[in-house]
């Protein structure tokens, strides 16, 4: 199947909707049919400002995370026009890619 690989870039402290922004996203993506998405928390990254996030021992608030999947155009229209609608921002790549399953079900 030919789709688009989406990763989207946010720190642990962002909300939305009263959410960590990460997991809203991630139930956003569940909403709109996506079948999987992966949740990444990175232990250091720097953003547009070039300002440095990372973990602290004591504060996680500033942990920079990554939401990834695989999804068809259609799924890629209905999360991007979700995302708009809740005025969200965010820094994302979209990549064309081809994707499946491998083996037999079981």
């Amino acid at each position: 199947m030919n789709g688009f690989q989406l990763k989207f870039f946010t720190q642990q402290d962002r909300k939305h909707a009263g959410l960590p922004l990460a997991q809203w996203l991630l139930e956003e993506a569940r909403r709109q049919g996506v079948r999987g998405a992966t949740l990444i928390t990175a232990s250091e990254g720097f953003g547009k400002t070039g300002r440095i996030h990372y973990v602290h021992f004591f504060e996680l608030a500033d942990q920079p995370q990554e939401v990834t999947m695989a999804v068809s155009e259609d799924e890629s229209e209905r999360i991007f026009e979700a995302i708009r609608q809740a005025g969200v921002q965010l820094f994302y790549v979209k990549t064309p890619i081809e994707f499946g399953v491998t083996g037999v079900d079981d």
